[in-house]
């Protein structure tokens, strides 16, 4: 366990801006991945679905049980 900690901190230590950035010199890496990950949701498919195909039906049917709740209250 202490090789792979070693490694993972000379790897730290050696990544580019330490001096002038800080902590925040990970940012586009951490930009990156976050853009690899929509980009995941958005373009790979489980049969005939995506994660956005999936969050606009639920987003559909609670409009739709909101509205009807609606309707109910005022009649």
């Amino acid at each position: 366990m202490s090789y792979q900690s070693e490694t993972l901190r000379r790897l730290l230590d050696h990544w580019p801006g330490k001096k002038l950035f800080g902590i925040y010199r990970f940012l586009p890496a951490f930009f990156l991945l976050g853009a690899a990950l929509e980009f995941s949701m958005i373009n790979w498919t489980v049969g005939e679905t995506n994660f956005y195909n999936t969050y606009k039906k639920r987003q559909a049917k609670i409009i739709a049980e909101e509205k009807l709740r609606l309707t109910e209250s005022g009649n």
